[in-house]
């Protein structure tokens, strides 16, 4: 049999089995580097992608132990050696099984296809998806400027642009100049979440024609998701338009990545392989040759950090960045008004202030939008006789009162109950609501409201957008649609209103109650509230005609904060000046590099002490050992603790931080900590331990 007949496979095995690596098998056809295959595994035939030639048999195994390949995927080319780099990168750097990341990247109907399935897929393809670019507006100064810098730079750059400056023109120009240099050049498109890929999407196809466009998020079918998947592995969609799970498309002739609201938490994964997309799109661009712009209103401390400027001291960031700080068209930023609920009535939800500025803004016919982070009703039933509060049973969280359908329903694990009629510690039959969520806002600012008429004598209509109004398939496009048709005056939501959205008629935007942030555990709390509040504001007086009158009201009882001081002027970079002296103050990233080890178990003790013993076997290891010793002063390794979220469905959670100002030492001390983790969950005492997970620059602590 002829050498390059061995072959390592990767293949989708469970996190933390130990055959987490390639297994090998032996070919009795020839194969390819990156090319599909059937292999057996235990009893079941499985999906595989051929990672390594070998001259021999595995030392390590005897020949007859080796088992063949099964099939070949036929008519689908090989997947190219810069995507199995990406791959192999992120399972290193994420601590990962290589099979695992390379599996989850592919379509999971690819798993099930038998290759003369695949030969009736591959043959309805369409491989004349040509691009038919329709003329987009004339250009403002600062995008021409932009695109110039572009063109004549190398990146990644870091697009810092004004909510409503022309930043997704920005793009659309980039892919088009793209496009008409290379016949075959393909550009990847990200954005954060599900619900603002159809407004980008319609923009796309209008510009360039459907046929080049496919899209990739998580609300596609199995189906949809493959049809995508093989156009962009063919080179036969230009653009892929998709979120985080995009970043691992295969795209052999990809020139162009574009991350939209880079600063999005959603572009972390936070199950398996938790990858950044963003981080990775700036790895995949140098691999690949392709200019990066990452964009955002209120960019990540992180990006901000690495574009900034050279000085005397420093030699400044790697990344470029480029300004946009004007509005389209002359319009102005809203006007920030801050509330001191110091001095509102006890319990107030709304200030009579900003019920009578929406008031006037309903009787003039313009559309007012409030941000509630919560929804439900209201976050907790309470007894005022005994105390009872409604707890869940499987979490330490309570469960949230919704009051459409009468029940109590926990925002961790699902458990859904009826709201009992009486207490039921003590049966007392007057439990009321705590706290107020967004059902709860909507019914208040509909009596609050009920004499209030629109200029056409009709009265006021209301509307509710969260993750309980949008439930259902097509919910969130429905409403949206009402709300762009001027069929909605006052519109009330979570933060999925705040992100992306284009509504021209919205002029006043309010912030209920965002003070909870701004005294959080979690450090990166103020940045994510600074984001919010000014995507927020940057969804009022996008229409030019209406931007001097709108406004931005925050209810607050710290009206002085500095946060709130920077909001007023609409003034990210001093913002981000003194978070920034504050994490370089107390050595937290992007000064530091962390990564989070978690243990699931069925008692919180089994939890931290497979943690505790995980970390004193790996100091005890590293010391002994003088071309490691370095590592344990280099990395800080923290006790275990539980989770701020304990206990989910039952199961208990503890954490330990790991912490190092050097990156490569803290991914030296993570591959040293993943064989002493296989060991100490060895031992009899941790047998209570479900399971335990890595999670490298960790977006909640």
């Amino acid at each position: 049999m002829s050498a390059h007949h061995w072959i390592d496979v990767a293949v989708q095995t469970p996190a933390h089995s130990p055959i987490g690596g390639l297994l090998s098998y032996r070919s009795p056809f020839s194969v390819h580097l990156g090319q599909l295959v059937r292999v057996p595994l235990g009893k079941r035939e499985v999906l595989g992608v051929v990672w390594a030639l070998r001259d021999a048999a595995p030392a390590e195994m005897p020949e007859s132990a080796v088992r063949d390949v099964l099939g070949v995927l036929e008519g689908l080319a090989p997947l190219d050696s810069a995507w199995r780099q990406l791959v192999q990168f992120s399972a290193q750097y994420y601590q990962r099984s290589l099979g695992e990341v390379a599996l989850a990247a592919l379509p999971p109907q690819l798993r099930d296809l038998t290759s003369e399935q695949l030969a009736r897929r591959l043959k309805k393809q369409n491989p004349d998806r040509a691009v038919h670019t329709t003329p987009g507006p004339a250009l403002s100064e600062e995008q021409d400027t932009v695109l110039a810098q572009m063109a004549s730079g190398t990146g990644p750059f870091l697009l810092f642009g004004s909510t409503g400056s022309g930043k997704t023109e920005v793009y659309l120009q980039a892919v088009e100049r793209m496009l008409a240099t290379d016949p075959q050049a393909q550009a990847l498109l990200m954005v954060p979440e599900i619900n603002l890929t159809p407004q980008l999407e319609e923009r796309v196809r209008a510009r360039f024609g459907s046929e080049a466009v496919v899209s990739m998020h998580s609300g596609m079918t199995p189906a949809q998701r493959l049809k995508g998947w093989l156009a962009a592995h063919a080179g036969h969609a230009r653009i892929v338009l998709g979120t985080r799970m995009a970043i691992f498309a295969s795209m052999p002739h990809l020139k162009l990545i574009v991350v939209d609201e880079e600063h999005d938490p959603s572009y972390k994964q936070q199950e398996g392989a938790r990858y950044s997309a963003r981080d990775l799109a700036v790895y995949r661009g140098r691999l690949q040759n392709a200019p990066v712009l990452l964009a955002s209103a209120t960019p990540s401390l992180e990006s901000w950090h690495h574009s900034r400027p050279a000085d005397a001291e420093d030699l400044g960031g790697r990344y470029q960045r480029l300004l946009m700080p004007s509005r389209i068209g002359k319009a102005l930023l809203p006007k920030v008004r801050r509330v001191d609920m110091n001095k509102q009535p006890r319990r107030a939800v709304l200030s009579t202030q900003l019920v009578a500025a929406i008031q006037e803004r309903v009787e003039r016919g313009e559309q007012c939008m409030l941000l509630l982070n919560r929804r439900g009703y209201a976050p907790v039933l309470h007894c005022a006789d005994c105390g009872w509060k409604s707890e869940c049973k499987h979490c330490s969280a309570f469960r949230v009162f919704h009051k459409i359908d009468r029940t109590l329903r926990c925002h961790h694990c699902g458990l859904t109950e009826r709201v009992p009629r009486a207490c039921p510690e003590c049966g007392n039959a007057d439990i009321a609501p705590i706290g107020r969520g967004t059902e709860q806002l909507e019914e208040h600012l509909g009596e609050l409201l009920a004499h209030v008429l629109r200029p056409d004598g009709t009265p006021v209509r209301i509307a509710r957008i969260d993750a309980d109004s949008t439930r259902l398939k097509g919910a969130l496009e429905s409403q949206l649609a009402q709300v762009h048709a001027g069929e909605v005056d006052v519109l009330v939501g979570t933060q999925m209103i705040a992100k992306g959205h284009d509504f021209r008629r919205i002029t006043l935007v309010a912030a209920i109650n965002p003070d909870t942030a701004l005294f959080s555990s979690d450090f990166r709390a103020p940045e994510r509230l600074f984001a919010l509040l000014m995507q927020a504001a940057g969804r009022a007086g996008r229409d030019a005609a209406q931007s001097a009158t709108s406004e931005m009201w925050v209810q607050t009882f710290h009206p002085t904060h500095a946060l709130f001081e920077a909001l007023k002027k609409h003034d990210y970079p001093a913002f981000a000046a003194s978070e920034l002296a504050e994490r370089t103050a107390a050595d937290l990233p992007p000064i530091s590099h962390q990564a989070l080890l978690r243990a699931d178990a069925r008692t919180q003790e089994a939890a931290q002490g497979l943690l505790n013993a995980a970390r004193e076997a790996l100091e005890a290891q590293l010391s002994a050992d003088p071309s490691t010793a370095d590592l344990v002063l280099q990395v800080s390794v923290y006790s275990a603790v539980p989770m701020s979220m304990q206990r989910v469905a039952d199961v208990e959670r503890a954490q330990m931080l790991l912490e190092s100002p050097s990156r490569m030492a803290l991914q030296k001390m993570l591959w040293h900590l993943h064989s002493v983790l296989h060991q100490v969950r060895s031992q009899p005492e941790n047998k209570g331990v479900i399971r335990w997970l890595v999670d490298v620059d960790p977006q909640a602590i």
